[in-house]
């Protein structure tokens, strides 16, 4: 096998294993599920699982890190369509939304992570801090900008985090169109809540 043979064979299988992986750990969640059904879902043994990951844990991170790189490029997408800050925060609610309506939608990957995972210590659980703590701190720059850098918007920041935990949390609870009319119905009341302290 030639050598690019073999690392097309060995992205290939850790690709396999961390795609079978998101997808029980979503579905399922993460301490029910076992070494040994990811190995067999993706096809692999458990040397080839442990020559590209030091165990569970490792998995866990990289199954978090790619849903993390998935919500950077969609919000990064919705900041792309429109130019106006208070459109870019209804972009990234509408993205929200987009989620919520998706067929096998089971809540945030991240909120079910840490429920998993309540030690602050342990890595999973500042994964899953590292991540929430850069979404706040873009929708804060955002309505920042939707009230025209005239009054600090990290309130409005938290309520969006907040309406958004909810719809989230909600979303796969009850019916998704009406959990996403209202978490949109809140933010705007957010984003009438900034323009109303900038022209104050």
């Amino acid at each position: 096998m030639s050598p690019s043979a073999a690392a097309r064979n060995t992205s290939e299988a850790r690709a396999r294993l961390l795609g079978t992986a998101t997808k029980i750990f979503y579905a399922e969640g993460i301490h029910s599920v076992g070494i040994d059904r990811i190995t067999a879902e993706a096809q692999v043994t458990r040397a080839t699982l442990y020559r590209h990951f030091s165990g569970k844990e490792d998995l866990v991170l990289a199954y978090l890190d790619q849903a993390d790189r998935g919500i950077r490029g969609q919000v990064a997408a919705a900041l792309g369509s429109t130019p106006a800050a208070d459109g870019q925060v209804r972009a990234v609610a509408r993205s929200i939304v987009d989620g919520i309506r998706s067929p096998g939608f089971r809540g945030c990957a991240f909120l079910n992570a840490v429920a998993e995972y309540p030690d602050p210590d342990h890595p999973v659980h500042r994964a899953v801090l590292a991540h929430r703590q850069w979404f706040l701190d873009t929708v804060t720059e955002l309505l920042t900008r939707a009230g025209e850098g005239h009054a600090p918007a990290e309130a409005a920041g938290r309520h969006f985090v907040m309406l958004r935990d909810g719809a989230m949390a909600a979303g796969c609870l009850f019916d998704p169109e009406l959990v996403s009319e209202t978490f949109l119905h809140g933010v705007e009341g957010v984003l009438r809540d900034v323009s109303e302290k900038s022209s104050a």
